[in-house]
This record gives C-alpha cells, structure tokens and sequence, in this order.
C-alpha cells in the first residue's frame, strides 16, 4: 500500500515550478511545444464535440429566426442579434442585463465546472487541438518526431512539408475569418464582399485581411500562448476556482512516491511505491506543457490529454484506471469520489434562473419601441373652439424586418392628431427609426388638474404593440 502524503509534504520544496511557465525558459526564451497525440475516450468525445461546434459554427450565420441571423454582433452599424431577437440602441437596458447576466453566468459555470469550457469547446482549443494540430502532425510527424523534424537542416523535404502546411494553415484562416466576419456584419454582407472587387468595400476587404492574419498569426505562431498568458478566461481561475471546482486533477493519495516499475522489485518495495510509474506521458501530450501531477495550475485547459494517456498506462501495468481524473481537491484530499456538492447545486439553480429570467425578457420584449415627449417650453394652447391642447414629439423605432403601419391612439376621451398624416398611419421601415410631431386635444371640461397622465396605444391594425404614458398639462 502506498505511503500517504499531504500536498504540503509533496510540494513544499517543488513550488518553483509555480514561478514560471512551461513554454519560457530562464532566459526568457519561447519555449516551442511538441505534444505527443492523444489518443483515448475522452479524445474520441472532444471529437464527437468538435463536431457539434464545428457544425453549429459554420451554420450559424446561415440561420435564420424570423428573418433574423441566428447571432450577429455587428458594432460597426451598433446592431446586435441575439437568437434571433434584434437589440438597437434603443435596448441598451436590455441588451446590458444580457451582458450582466451573461458574465454572472461566466462566473458560476467557472466557479462550478472550472475550464470545461476552455478544453472542450473554445474555439481556440478547438481550432488548435482539433484542425491545425492534426495538420502539422500528418506533415512533420508525431511529438519528438516533430522535434527532430524542426531541428534537421533544410532540404527538398522539410521546405515542401513545411510550404504545404503553411498554405493550408493560410486557406483555414481564411476560412475561419470569413465565417467571423458574417457574425459580425451577417452573411449577406460577407457574400458582397467575395463577389464584389475589393476597392467596392475597401474596409471590409481589409477587415477579411486583418482577421486572416490574426488567425494565421495565433495558429501558427502563439498557439497554446492565448491559453497560458493572453485569454482574460483564463485568468480568472485564479479568483474563481475553490476546492469544490470540478478540474482535470492528479490524485496524489494514491500515486505518491513515483517510481517506475520493475521485475526485480521485491513485494515491499512495490508496495511502498504509488500507483504513478513516472513514465512522463501526462506531460508529453498536454498542449501546454504542464506536468498535471504538480497540482491545480492556471495553464492547464482541462483537455483531458493527460487522463487518456494515464488511463491507457495504467491499464497495462494492471492497476485501476482514474490516478488523472475529473474531481476536486476536496474529493483528492478525502480520498472520497467526487460528489456535486449543495454549493455547486445552488450555482447551477441560480444559473438556470438567470437564464429564465433573460428568456422572460426576451419573449416579452415588443418590436416596437415608442418614446414621447412634450415640445420643450411650451405648458399648453387653447383653441378657439374651446379646447385645450398639447404638443408632442415621437420617437417609433422598429425593431423587425417588416414594413409596417402604426397608428396612435389615445386611450380614453380625448383626441390624438398626427401632424403630415392625414390617414393619421405612420410608416414605419425595417429596422428604422421614424420620428412624429402630434397633438393630443381635450375638452376644457375633460382637464381636471395642471398635469393629468394620459395613456397612448401604438396599433398595428388590430393589435397592440405598445402602451406609453405621458403628461398632459392644462389650466388647473
């Protein structure tokens, strides 16, 4: 049986390790990764789930919800499509609860899954781990094969292999701009933009150009270096992550002490040894370059490379799978298996409630939006027929893709006139702002105080799109 350990006793002369990172030496130098393939279970479920995203990704901007992209962050005209649901200026209340919601959800999913995310579904981690990665390991080989590849000389060889995944490295990138791009400015943006000469539309033909580079340049060159030091994501595991988080951890208990196995080991000695044989592979496949068994680190993306490696090890040498598994450092330091504690229970019910409450927000959310204000400076006229009146403007935006045909009208006594509208219909353009002058008129008699709330309904035919209220100021 082996010895036990506190992580204190493990590590309390091996914390230099947390001073540095994997991928700079001494000097400051890059330090260029070669992680080995990983092959396993988990490996084959992140296939299954590049998949899904790959799917959903390049779909994305093809999908329409009544007219609407599925997604569209366009910040250049300030119109946003969230799901179908179209978010203008207008909606900044709205638009920033999304956002407010959507970093509180951040926050619990982090506190509660840790970077399930990062290894699983971030575009980084998939693009890399999943496209360009397989890429160079079928032209220059697997790991330190690759190593060797990189340090022998040039020849005919390697200037094709490397010629050739750079050109493919470059068509991907272009690729993946594109599709961005069409979630920034929509896909029939993007369409104008290939089948028109790029001096048409000189800023987005150079956008498209900025945005392949940058993908190229953080594919081909920083790689796991957005992980590790740029991704604002990941820096946040530091505040975020407890010893409840769900995290790819190593189980010290049972592995510690290392040592490798061998045929000449008597039974005592084998049994002083912990399950870890020290072969390495755990760090030979991480992206990173971590070693997983120095604990819970901010560079580790939970991509579970280390568990297939360990799991295959450990099958071959006989002893149970799990010494690198999904857990927390509560569940490691019990020696128990890891249960979802109350806490994490409670985050994910909250999450859930958030996410209600920003659908309830976006069901009832009307596209129409009426602002009304009274003229500036002026309290009220009376007329000669005996009537008191009021002016004001109007502001009617239409949040959808369809023309329509609003009218005013008051709720209650009283009359509403629009001025330059003699059918007293205001015409409304797709996504367009329309603004209004009317006159709201009341008997003398119908005005019992200074200021009297009045109500107006915006009617599209028959239905209702919209209730505003107001002020309306007589005599007294």
């Amino acid at each position: 049986m082996a010895t036990e350990f506190t992580y204190d006793e493990l590590y309390e002369d091996q914390e230099e390790f947390r001073d540095s990172i994997a991928t700079v030496d001494k000097d400051g130098k890059r330090i260029w990764l070669y992680p080995k393939k990983p092959k396993g279970p988990f490996f084959n479920k992140r296939i299954l789930a590049t998949i899904v995203f790959l799917v959903v990704f390049i779909a994305g901007p093809f999908i329409k919800i009544n007219g609407q992209p599925l997604l569209m962050m366009n910040i250049f005209d300030r119109k946003f499509v969230i799901f179908g649901q179209l978010f203008l200026p207008q909606d900044f209340v709205l638009f920033g609860l999304g956002m407010i919601t959507f970093v509180v959800f951040i926050a619990l999913f982090t506190v509660t899954f840790g970077r399930v995310w990062c290894g699983w579904l971030c575009p980084q981690t998939v693009f890399m781990e999943m496209i360009f990665r397989p890429i160079e390991n079928w032209l220059e080989g697997d790991g330190r094969k690759q190593k060797r590849f990189d340090e022998k000389k040039w020849d005919f060889d390697k200037a094709w292999r490397k010629t050739l995944k750079h050109a493919i490295y470059i068509a991907f990138s272009i690729i993946i701009a594109h599709i961005t791009m069409a979630y920034l400015i929509g896909i029939e943006e993007v369409k104008n933009l290939i089948t028109s000469p790029p001096t048409e539309n000189l800023a987005g033909f150079i956008g498209l150009v900025v945005f392949t580079g940058a993908f190229y340049f953080v594919f081909a060159k920083l790689r796991e270096q957005v992980c590790i030091a740029i991704c604002p994501y990941g820096r946040l595991q530091g505040v975020l992550v407890n010893r409840d988080t769900v995290s790819v951890i190593y189980d010290d208990k049972r592995g510690e002490p290392r040592g490798r196995i061998s045929k000449k080991d008597t039974a005592e000695e084998t049994a002083s040894k912990g399950d870890c044989i020290d072969c390495g592979l755990c760090v030979q496949v991480c992206p990173t370059g971590i070693d997983i068994r120095n604990g819970i680190q901010l560079e580790c993306v939970n991509c579970t490379a280390c568990i297939d490696a360990c799991d295959d090890v450990m099958e071959k040498v006989n002893k149970p799978k799990g010494l690198i598994r999904y857990g927390s450092l509560d569940s490691i330091e019990k020696g128990v298996p890891y249960k979802f504690p109350k806490r994490s229970k409670a985050y994910s019910i909250v999450l859930l409630l958030l996410i209600g409450i920003e659908a309830a927000f976006l069901i009832g959310r009307s596209s129409i939006e009426t602002t009304v204000m009274r003229v500036p400076g002026q309290l009220y006229q009376r007329t000669e027929q005996g009537t008191i009146t009021n002016l004001y403007n109007a502001q009617v935006v239409n949040k959808s893709q369809e023309q329509m045909d609003v009218r005013l009208v008051l709720d209650g006594t009283g009359t509403l006139k629009v001025v330059g509208a003699e059918d007293g219909l205001i015409h409304l353009a797709p996504e367009a702002k329309t603004e209004v002058v009317f006159f709201i008129e009341y008997q003398e008699n119908e005005v019992n105080a200074r200021s009297n709330k009045v109500e107006i309904k915006v009617m599209n035919g028959d239905e209702e799109m919209e209730s505003v209220k107001t002020n309306f100021f007589g005599p007294g």
